[in-house]
């Protein structure tokens, strides 16, 4: 199975429906947070596919989690924006609670800088922003899950405003 994750839009619209676009074969959509509300735009847009949705630090009086877990292909998935896990410091609260919740793959956001690691049997994937990176190109995720393991990338945004 394949997903497609994304993370801080801040209201580019454009770029979230491009992406999604992109990938008509990914039905289940991560979304990260800072501008949830912009996925309630457009998901009418893409019926067919299963948004899973945080909110971020600017997700003000948001009606999604901060961060929740999900199964797909046996795998669990920690996903969150990372805020309230200190991300731009450091990854060792995502990968504490990975590891209390049984969980081989953290999502998180937050800082506009992707990034793709493996440590001591945890997935960290950052697929940066779309909308507005701070390092390199605007850029999201798809990552492959299989019963062989887990395979990340980092895909960039181009030509999209």
């Amino acid at each position: 199975m394949r997903i497609l994750v994304i993370s801080d839009s801040h209201h580019n619209l454009y770029a979230l429906k491009e992406i999604i676009g992109r990938h008509p074969d990914i039905k289940d959509i991560f979304f990260l947070g800072d501008n949830a509300d912009d996925i309630d735009s457009i998901r009418d847009n893409f019926k067919d596919r299963i948004f899973y949705i945080v909110s971020g630090n600017c997700d003000f009086s948001s009606v999604y989690k901060s961060c929740d877990i999900k199964t797909i292909e046996n795998t669990r998935i920690f996903y969150c924006h990372g805020h309230r896990h200190n991300v731009k410091y450091t990854t060792q609260s995502l990968k504490n609670t990975a590891r209390e919740n049984n969980c081989s793959l953290v999502l998180f956001g937050h800082t506009h800088k992707s990034c793709c690691c493996y440590d001591d049997g945890i997935y960290l994937v950052n697929p940066g922003s779309c909308s507005s990176s701070r390092e390199g190109p605007e850029s999201y995720a798809v990552i492959d899950i299989t019963q062989k393991g887990i395979m990340p990338n980092i895909l960039t945004v181009k030509n999209i405003k």
